[in-house]
């Protein structure tokens, strides 16, 4: 079997007094049932600074991101924490697994067809499953992390957020909510990121490339993303804004 660790993924445990709550009042999805959501930590404008999945465990609540953005969201929650008995710090034992099929942990809450995902220790080697996830992520249309999201750059409904499960719209407010909701009730998400072929790049909209992979992450107006081109989940979203 191949190997499924994500080396580039860290985990961050936050234990003690009511962390579901404390995290309810300040990311964008619903942590008060099922867990993993994919979630975000935004700015008071609504824009994007960390995407993380976060998952149940016992009373504790473990927090998949990227890992070289781990320290960042460690010190940015603990800034939120002020007073409350709660421990935020690095998870050491287990690490994120990903498989694009099978019946190992569960269908990531963004999109099925992203695959299987679960926390368990790492894999033997050092070869992660990195570059294959990667490459299956892109394809599909998704994108994740601040190199894709961008630092504070974009507004979480413009990385998606609504078609890939990512934002609640009834739990109430958190950091960001006022601008988002806005943004959903009034329909207007006039930009999107798109995952379009390198041969149809637009450099002046170009958030990121991978020429090894033949994509380009783009911050496209919604007029200017071909909705026949689009990955199927995201078509209604383009059709609501149109």
């Amino acid at each position: 079997m191949a190997n499924t660790t994500l080396i580039n993924r860290a985990l961050i445990r936050l234990s003690g007094e009511d962390v579901r709550g404390f995290l309810q009042g300040l990311v964008t999805n619903d942590t008060s049932g099922n867990l993993p959501v994919w979630a975000a930590l935004l700015s008071a404008q609504g824009k994007a600074l960390f995407d993380f999945l976060i998952w149940g465990d016992g009373d504790d609540v473990l927090i998949d991101c990227e890992r070289d953005a781990a320290g960042d969201l460690a010190k940015r929650l603990t800034l939120y924490r002020l007073r409350r008995a709660i421990t935020i710090e690095r998870e050491p034992d287990l690490c994120v697994h990903w498989a694009p099929e099978g019946d190992l942990g569960v269908v990531d809450p963004r999109l099925p067809d992203l695959g299987q995902r679960w926390l368990a220790p790492a894999d033997a080697g050092a070869e992660g499953a990195d570059a294959r996830w990667q490459a299956h992520r892109l394809a599909l249309g998704v994108t994740e992390g601040r190199a894709e999201l961008g630092d504070g750059t974009t507004l979480w409904l413009e990385c998606n957020a609504a078609e890939l499960n990512g934002v609640s719209f009834t739990k109430g407010c958190y950091v960001g909510q006022e601008n988002t909701a806005r943004m959903n009730w009034r329909q207007k998400v006039n930009r999107r990121l798109v995952v379009v072929p390198l041969s149809e790049a637009d450099e002046k909209r170009q958030v990121i490339a991978y020429p090894e992979l033949g994509w380009s992450v783009e911050h496209r107006r919604t007029e200017n993303v071909d909705a026949a081109a689009a990955p199927a989940w995201m078509r209604e979203g383009l059709a609501a804004g149109s």
